[in-house]
């Protein structure tokens, strides 16, 4: 994990953590030399220790480096740093299409055509320059605020074997998208990226994936086997057209497939023009179950994985062994061969100290180190070299609310300090206080506000409060209301800044079914009173139900709620029984004789 504060390659000043993976972790950083924040891509794990990955890594990270598109997310550096293998990428202020899928659940119509447009016109681009994505996925696709879309992940994707079924935590999330050949070990093509943009586009209007299980294998069989559900079934708004575009980007034959994404996206600009809202549905020219003999591949790929790890494992053991074995060995040394070895090294010892360290000890005098905070750094440095002190090269940077920027903080070794004539002293030059004073963010959008002060990296946390008057609130759902601490106090990066938000409902509940209400008159009388409503009660005589069930709600669950709404709910009301009055029946006995 790299701290806060840390600086990559001398250059790229780490910030925050803004994002975790099983293959890498995302920092926000800073470029010191450019002077814009940029995003850190390092790899963790066993992938910086496996030497075929890394050559491979950095091969076609720089290669994904030369893609120069709008909705491709720049890569701008690639190296090594004390072990730390990363990408330097662009920055993007926005959020993934996982995190929006999530929240919003289905996409609009236009909306997901729109983001479709923009991911094929930039896979076309690099499918154009000779390089496969391998791992589209929602997760890797980033949407700014002003819908501008970005394809991320191109160098690491390209590394990665996505056929690796056993690494559960960077393949998982893949698998949901994996093409069939892919998952079969037959290798990948550009159609393997059009598989995945199918998968995606079906995602984004259905609100969930179209294969789902509880293990990798299990998903990829899926891929492999079970027929592509239809969208339609879900949703009836969406035209036959749009479904034919899912159905033959996610075949899985690739013949079936579009020959390439450039195809995808005419399709796309054209499937809700009038000429073609009665297109019929889609039939394939081959045949799609070609695959079957994938579950012995993807089978024997699970058994190599588990023979490779055991003979690593075997290894290992081999190494050990041999090393207790020449440690053993070691002990075994006669006492002659220790006490030789012990008599040279005190000889060599003795000449050292007599012709070269007493020598330079009482030839070089000590010196202190003087104090030099608050000085500029020109004036450190004559001060130091004056007492016969070096100064290192490299100037370090911190902050201090003590020093003000540009002077320096302190020196290392510290002042005091007793060294030799000559030696190195290190300055550190002050960057100013990083501390932030809080402004008053009452009335702002919480997540805006989040999104910006966690580049600052301020942990902010959402947090709901009761509130009066909620009615008032509804259309305010993620306004601040309140914050801890206060505007006008200063924190540092680190701290915690809680923003509190109204604690309301702005949809109606189901009062039908919602144990809460629906046996409770009074708490919908009360609910409605909180959000000021008007409600009319309809009690309606039934044997089906029990008096005071309520039966139904004029305005449906999901609804959004509007002050001065007016709803009607009924309630279960008990039969009235008619009981017969006294000699009515006698009465009625005589009138029917008579009438004989």
């Amino acid at each position: 994990m790299i701290a806060k504060g840390q600086k990559i390659n001398d250059r790229y000043e780490v910030k925050a953590l803004i994002g975790e993976g099983g293959m890498a972790n995302v920092y926000l950083g800073y470029d010191t030399i450019l002077g814009r924040d940029v995003a850190i891509k390092v790899l963790r794990g066993d992938l910086a220790d496996d030497e075929k990955f890394v050559r491979r890594f950095r091969r076609e990270a720089q290669s994904a480096s030369l893609l120069n598109h709008p909705n491709i997310v720049q890569i701008y550096d690639v190296g090594e740093d004390d072990g730390n293998f990363y990408i330097v990428m662009e920055y993007i202020n926005g959020q993934t299409l996982k995190q929006i899928i999530k929240k919003r659940k289905r996409l609009s119509i236009s909306e997901t055509i729109d983001i479709m447009c923009q991911l094929t016109d930039g896979l076309s681009s690099a499918h154009d320059s000779y390089i496969i994505h391998r791992d589209i996925k929602p997760q890797n696709i980033m949407i700014l605020d002003d819908g501008m879309v970005k394809i991320t992940d191109f160098g690491i994707a390209m590394a990665v074997n996505a056929s690796d079924l056993t690494q559960t935590n960077s393949v998982m999330g893949s698998v949901h998208y994996l093409p069939p050949e892919q998952a079969s070990g037959r290798g990948s093509t550009i159609k393997s990226d059009i598989y995945s943009l199918g998968i995606m586009l079906y995602e984004m209007l259905a609100g969930t994936m179209p294969f789902r299980g509880e293990t990798a294998v299990e998903i990829a069989m899926k891929h492999l086997k079970s027929p592509m559900p239809s969208i339609r079934k879900l949703r009836d708004d969406v035209p036959q057209s749009l479904e034919n575009i899912i159905l033959k980007a996610a075949a899985k034959n690739p013949k079936n497939r579009y020959n390439n994404v450039r195809e995808l996206y005419d399709d796309l600009k054209t499937c809700l023009d009038e000429q073609r809202k009665d297109e019929k549905r889609i039939v394939f020219k081959y045949p799609e179950n070609e695959y079957d003999d994938e579950k012995t591949v993807i089978t024997n790929n699970l058994k190599e994985e588990i023979k490779k790890k055991e003979e690593e494992k075997e290894e290992r053991k081999k190494i050990e062994v041999k090393e207790i074995e020449e440690s053993i060995e070691d002990k075994r040394m006669s006492k002659f061969t220790k006490l030789l070895i012990i008599l040279v090294s005190v000889l060599v010892f003795a000449l050292l100290a007599v012709f070269i360290i007493f020598p330079a000890v009482f030839k070089n005098p000590s010196i202190e180190v003087p104090d030099v905070s608050g000085l500029s750094v020109k004036e450190a440095r004559t001060l130091l070299k004056n007492e016969g002190l070096k100064i290192s090269g490299t100037i370090k940077e911190d902050y201090t609310d003590d020093v003000e920027a540009g002077k320096v903080t302190k020196t290392n070794p510290k002042a005091g300090s007793v060294v030799k004539k000559g030696a190195v002293i290190t300055l550190y030059k002050s960057l100013g206080s990083n501390r932030i004073e809080l402004k008053d963010y009452t009335g702002e959008e919480a997540e805006k506000i989040k999104w910006d002060l966690d580049k600052e990296g301020i942990n902010v946390i959402i947090e709901k409060k009761d509130v009066d008057n909620k009615s008032d609130y509804l259309d305010k759902a993620d306004i601040i209301i309140a914050q801890e601490p206060a505007a006008g106090e200063k924190i540092i990066s680190g701290d915690i800044l809680k923003l509190y938000i109204p604690n309301i409902i702005t949809a109606y509940p189901n009062f039908v079914e919602d144990s809460k209400y629906k046996s409770s008159i009074d708490k919908i009388q009360a609910f409605c009173d909180e959000y000021d409503i008007n409600l009319t009660v309809k009690e309606v005589e039934t044997e089906e139900k029990a008096a005071g069930t309520i039966l139904s709600q004029s305005i449906s669950e999901g609804s959004k709620i509007n002050k001065g709404d007016k709803i009607t709910v009924e309630l279960a009301k008990k039969p009235v029984e008619l009981v017969p009055i006294e000699g009515e029946s006698e009465n009625s006995n005589e009138q029917n004789n008579q009438d004989n």
